[in-house]
């Protein structure tokens, strides 16, 4: 098969499509013919040898695809070949077919393109995930989520808002905004030209928010303990803004804080086919419904891997940007 070679740690350009093996699957694994992956942030960190994958995983990058199930393992009871599915992965996903825990497995939600349908699973599984079973986000809430308009972000949106919660958002330019605002955020906040903590405490009246969903790191933390509420929750998934900060924590105590990180790529398989199974229930039902879409920027080959990465770092893209072997 082919697939996409980190060459050495680099650039885009490092990105090589190569003829390889084709995977092995384990028993409790399915072999799935890949119609589309799509590029999540961590892929770009994985190039720059900076997120290396899992002991085990696959060395090719790629976080979740869409496919053909072509062969299961002999303990994998629930699907069969030929059926039409997407997939949660550790890697590999930058390739012509990929193995995967059967655990790790979603139907494609009716109404979706097979094509399409790999836009979900890794934004909905690091959403729900964070932001629902750790920071028990509910109905009459508030939740602000930086990069309101990334792959991440499109998404927090629409389920947020299915979910009953009031949105705030932050992107970088009108057009960004504008697209949050079509999916339902409610308060959009451009935070080249405002400080989005003061906004944030304006449309409080001074109380903050109850949860913030925060890619940015060391350079938003201050800001974001303080635009929390009273057991407000902080759920930190990225370091876009570095890892280093000076903080006043005074108000963690008086204000009941709570600070927490995760990442979804090394935790267990049996914890990621929980992840996903806790999706399949609450999120894809929403899907069926029409209630939260798929936001795709882009289509490219999966040749064109290198430019790809080029338009996730540039940060010009407005939610996902899919590779099609």
């Amino acid at each position: 098969m082919k697939a996409i070679i980190i060459t050495s740690p680099g650039g885009p350009e490092v990105l090589q499509l190569q003829e390889v093996e084709d995977p092995q699957i384990q028993d409790d694994e399915v072999l799935i013919k890949v119609e589309a992956t799509a590029i999540n942030r961590a892929d770009t960190l994985q190039r720059n040898g900076l997120h290396p994958p899992p002991k085990g995983a696959s060395q090719y990058p790629g976080l979740e695809c869409s496919g053909t199930i072509e062969a299961i393992g002999r303990n994998v009871t629930r699907w069969k070949i030929g059926d039409q599915v997407c997939a949660l992965l550790s890697g590999g996903g930058y390739a012509e077919k990929v193995a995967v825990p059967a655990g790790q497995v979603l139907p494609v939600p009716s109404g979706i393109s097979l094509k399409d349908a790999t836009s979900f699973p890794e934004v909905a599984c690091t959403v729900w995930s964070t932001v629902f079973m750790m920071s028990r986000l509910s109905a009459g809430e508030t939740f602000l989520i930086h990069g309101g308009s990334s792959g991440i972000g499109t998404f927090a949106i629409q389920i947020a808002k299915y979910y009953g919660a009031k949105v705030f958002v932050t992107a970088g330019n009108e057009e960004k905004l504008a697209v949050c605002k079509d999916l339902g955020a409610d308060v959009c906040i451009n935070y080249k030209t405002e400080d989005f903590a003061a906004r944030v405490r304006e449309e409080t009246k001074g109380k903050g928010v109850d949860v913030i969903l925060d890619n940015i790191g060391g350079a938003y933390f201050q800001r974001n303990l303080d635009s929390l509420n009273v057991d407000g929750r902080l759920f930190i998934i990225g370091f876009m803004g570095g890892t280093v900060t000076e903080v006043n924590l005074s108000g963690l105590l008086s204000r009941r804080l709570t600070v927490q990180g995760a990442g979804l790529r090394n935790r267990s398989t049996e914890n990621k086919a929980l992840i996903v199974s806790e999706v399949e229930k609450k999120v894809w039902p929403a899907i069926v419904a029409g209630k939260v879409k798929p936001v795709v920027y882009k289509h490219l080959p999966l040749s064109e891997a290198a430019e790809a990465h080029q338009l996730m770092e540039s940060s010009k893209h407005i939610g996902k940007i899919l590779l099609v072997p």
